[in-house]
């Protein structure tokens, strides 16, 4: 099975055909196709190749399936004995992919 590891909002993540994946949030629609030109290695079966810092020619094609946040993160200081805390959250806006081809 073919497999490359591509390099999107400055996370890596290794992906074979037909992987949903979450990404960091992406400027295009649902439904769209995107293309990751930034394969950091491709492998197969039988061995790997690996660029110096990218393969020339190795693409990979996603398809946008869905536009949506995370789960909620909370984040607490506090100083004991002090009085001091605070309370603060995020949620991040993420991706989710369909891989179409390695």
């Amino acid at each position: 099975m073919a497999y490359a590891i591509i390099k999107t909002g400055g996370k890596q993540y290794r992906v074979a055909a037909g992987d949903k994946i979450d990404v960091e949030k992406l400027d295009a629609g649902v439904g769209d196709t995107v293309t990751f030109d930034e394969v950091l290695a491709s492998g197969s079966g039988d061995g790997i190749q690996v660029g110096a810092p990218f393969l020339d020619g190795a693409t990979v094609t996603a398809k946008v399936v869905d536009q949506f946040r995370d789960k909620k993160v909370i984040a607490f200081k506090f100083k004991r004995r002090k009085g001091h805390h605070k309370t603060k959250g995020h949620r991040r806006h993420l991706t989710r992919l369909e891989i179409v081809s390695v």
